[in-house]
Order: C-alpha cells, then structure tokens, then sequence
C-alpha cells in the first residue's frame, strides 16, 4: 500500500467525512506493509498486514477465496485485455491513481507498468496472497468505498454490481475521469446517467461513463463601464 494513499482514506463505518490515521509498523519503499489504519471518531482500527489494507466494516470474518477457487494471482494475464481495459479507462498517462474492484483487478500489475506513474488500487479476494510491489496497493473492504471523494481518475467494476457499486463509483471518480462496468447493460447505464454520469459508451454488457466537469461560472466585474 502506497503511503501517500492514506490522505485519501477514509472510515469504513463513520463514512467519507472522517478520515484515517496510519500506525505504521513497517514501511519499506514508500509503501505501508504493516501497521493499523485507526479511526479518531470511532476509535476502530484496520490491520495493514503484507501491504493488504483490510478495510472492511466490522463485523468482519477471515478472509477467503470465493467458492474455495485456487488461482495462482501471479500468473500471466493477457496483454491485449490489459490494454483493452486501459482503452476503456481513458488515462494514457499519470500522475494519478485508478481503481478496480472485481477479477479484473487481476490486471492491475500490468496496467501499472503499462501507464506510467499511476497506482492501481486493487479490489478482489484473489490478490489477498500476491506479493507488495510498487504501482498496485491491495485492499480488502465491503461495498462502500473507503475513500474520499473524487479520489480516482478511473473507476473499473467487474462482476456484478449493485446500486450501492454504481453510487460509490460516481463518488469517488474525479471530474472528466471515467467510471468502466465490465458486466453491466442498460440498468447500470441508466443508473449512472441519474448520478450525473455521461454514459459514452454501452457496447456487450460494457458501459463506460465519463463524470462531466462543472464549467466555472463566469466572472463579473464589479467595475463599471
């Protein structure tokens, strides 16, 4: 987990408006691999272990691999699928930090060596065990996303989504950045276009969505003629 991402989270349980405070125990590289991530307004906190963020509302289980499925997250991903997904992004280059949540998060490593000077954060339970590495920080959370607002300037969402999954992307993308759903349709098109998203592109199941950037209000002299 990239140290700077921590100015960007926020509780799980009190919501966007309260951020969190690193414990950091180990730091190697910039990158938080051990340490709490405490709440001041709660007081609850949430391990760093490995560099996985666990930043999930209590109550909260042992993590696991959905349906007990094996898949080593390491091994080789497609490179035109990677670069499919950037497409889909819109980003070329950073600075800047993307989001994805779902297996294609596998592809996060890739897209970091393939856009430079982003970081990915990644969301899926198959990266729980793969190792830390510069360009991606795992995380494990629920539904919401533990984040400040317009913190991302790419939101990728794979599997399937509920409302609460498009809210929270709508929130945390920046303006003129883009919102991918990998598995969605018209639902998920019209739901973006109510949370003030400009749906660009709906083609086999895939939406993108570009959140529209508020033009400045003009400015008037208060000089007369």
């Amino acid at each position: 987990m990239h140290l700077y991402l921590t100015d960007r989270l926020t509780c799980p349980r009190c919501g966007p408006e309260f951020g969190l405070l690193l414990l950091a125990r180990e730091v190697r590289n910039r990158r938080g691999l051990g340490g709490d991530l405490g709440c001041a307004n709660c007081r609850e906190t949430y391990p760093v272990k490995a560099g996985l963020g666990g930043l999930r509302p209590p109550p909260r289980k042992a993590l696991s691999s959905p349906s007990g499925v094996e898949i080593e997250p390491e091994r080789p991903v497609d490179p035109e699928q990677t670069m499919r997904l950037g497409a889909l992004l819109g980003v070329a280059e950073g600075p800047g930090t993307l989001f994805i949540r779902g297996p294609a998060a596998r592809h996060a490593e890739a897209l970091a060596d393939l856009i430079s000077q982003v970081e990915v954060v990644a969301v899926d339970p198959l990266l729980q065990t793969a190792s830390e590495r510069e360009g991606v920080s795992r995380f494990a959370m629920g539904a919401r996303i533990p984040f400040f607002s317009s913190s991302f300037r790419g939101v990728l969402l794979d599997g399937p989504v509920e409302e609460v999954d498009l809210e929270e992307a709508a929130r945390v993308v920046v303006p003129s950045g883009r919102v991918v759903i990998l598995h969605g349709g018209e639902r998920s098109s019209e739901a973006l276009d109510g949370l003030g998203l400009s749906v660009i592109l709906e083609e086999d199941g895939v939406v993108v969505a570009e959140r529209e950037r508020k033009e400045s209000p003009p400015l008037v002299t208060l000089r007369g003629p």
